[in-house]
């Protein structure tokens, strides 16, 4: 079984929408958006332009159906889908459940929401080695000793988890967490508190959007942020896009769900590979294979053979 992975902010890169593969879907794709936005989309990954929270946030979306696209394409439709934050929206897309004009929409909305609540003195940061329960308790213990509050946004791995808050309060807390023994802290290219409650009214004003775009019933399996279950309804699908700036990521959850599905063929749309990371070090018995470092042709083939051989 294929899965199709589609990371999250943080991810992005400069010119990765130009380092697309070379193939019909993603020129159509790319064609559409820039119509849809009314901006030519090839110039939202600029170094200038990805200082926007807006701009990163469609740039994944964009480049995660294009790959979808491409894929299909090639008659290897993912059978299961699932991203990470703003993800999440390409995998929707890619499952039938949002038509990618609407998510676009939407997409836009989400980050134009985000940036206006916390323009800036915001954001995350990664902390590797220790647990989400240990986490929690230092955050609390945190927040009783200097007074600044910092929230899990997500859960990546039982290791590695982000961490949101104010920049200072992640600062502090990084020297806070490397002395409790974490292997490996460090803030993320993301200028906003994502995941946390800090994002609550953003929610509700999203929510509010949402209501009103067109959804329907997946024809593939997609897997949501807050829960890491798959999700079967319109509604349900809504929902976890419209509040997953709020809640926790489980992401772990998600890759552990596809494995229990039988996704045994994971692909990594672009940029990066992080997420491909993830996988290979928690689930050694998939293949994950990250389509930026990859010709396209190399990525269908290899995909095929180990489908094939699954």
């Amino acid at each position: 079984m294929l899965a199709l992975l589609c990371p999250g902010q943080g991810a992005q890169t400069d010119g990765f929408l130009h380092q697309l593969p070379q193939h019909r879907a993603v020129r159509d794709t790319l064609e559409e958006a820039s119509q849809v936005l009314g901006v030519d989309v090839l110039s939202l990954d600029t170094p200038d332009a990805l200082r926007s929270t807006v701009a990163v946030q469609l740039g994944l979306t964009i480049a995660g159906v294009a790959v979808a696209r491409a894929l299909a394409d090639e008659q290897l439709a993912p059978e299961v889908s699932a991203g990470l934050s703003v993800g999440a929206y390409a995998a929707a897309v890619s499952c039938g459940a949002v038509q990618f004009a609407d998510a676009l929409k939407m997409v836009r909305r989400r980050a134009e929401l985000m940036e206006a609540a916390y323009p800036s003195g915001y954001g995350l940061a990664a902390i590797s080695g220790l647990t989400e329960y240990q986490l929690e308790t230092l955050a609390a213990r945190h927040a009783d000793e200097q007074r600044q509050r910092v929230y899990i946004g997500n859960v990546n791995a039982p290791r590695q988890i982000v961490m949101a808050g104010a920049n200072d309060a992640l600062d502090a807390f990084i020297v806070r967490a490397l002395a409790t023994g974490a292997r490996k802290a460090n803030r993320l290219a993301v200028s906003v508190p994502s995941h946390c409650e800090l994002l609550a009214q953003a929610t509700d004003e999203l929510a509010a959007y949402a209501s009103e775009v067109p959804f329907h019933a997946p024809h593939s399996t997609y897997i949501g942020n807050r829960g890491g279950r798959p999700l079967y309804t319109a509604d349900a699908i809504r929902d976890d896009l419209a509040t997953n700036m709020r809640y926790t990521v489980r992401w772990f959850d998600a890759l552990t769900a596809m494995q229990e599905m039988g996704a045994r063929v994971l692909i990594e749309a672009p940029p990066g590979q992080v997420l491909t990371d993830i996988a290979r070090e928690n689930f050694p018995d998939a293949t994950a294979l990250a389509a930026s470092i990859f010709s396209f042709d190399r990525l269908v083939a290899t995909a095929r053979r180990r489908l094939a051989t699954d």
